[in-house]
């Protein structure tokens, strides 16, 4: 889906991984991308539809980036991967 744009939506990785690891949630969210499959697809449209709401917590480019991972489940696994090798490094 968005190839040509992986390097710039992947550069976000990091910070999520961190604010994950943070809370303590690294694992259980990369548990749910693995096991959330294409149900991932109504999450990027929740994310899109419920994005106005959003807003004043997040930016457009963060709600973007997350919307366009979900969407393409290859990026979703790739992410799920990352917070593992994250989690152990």
């Amino acid at each position: 889906m968005q190839r040509e744009n992986s390097p710039d939506l992947r550069a976000s990785w990091p910070v999520w991984a961190d604010f994950l690891r943070r809370r303590g949630l690294e694992n259980l969210v990369a548990w749910a991308l693995e096991a959330a499959g294409p149900l991932t697809l109504f999450g990027a449209q929740a994310l899109y539809f419920g994005g106005p709401l959003m807003r004043p917590a997040f930016s457009n480019a963060q709600l973007d980036a997350l919307a366009h991972l979900l969407e393409d489940g290859e990026e979703t696994q790739a992410f799920a991967a990352f917070l593992r090798e994250e989690g152990i490094a």
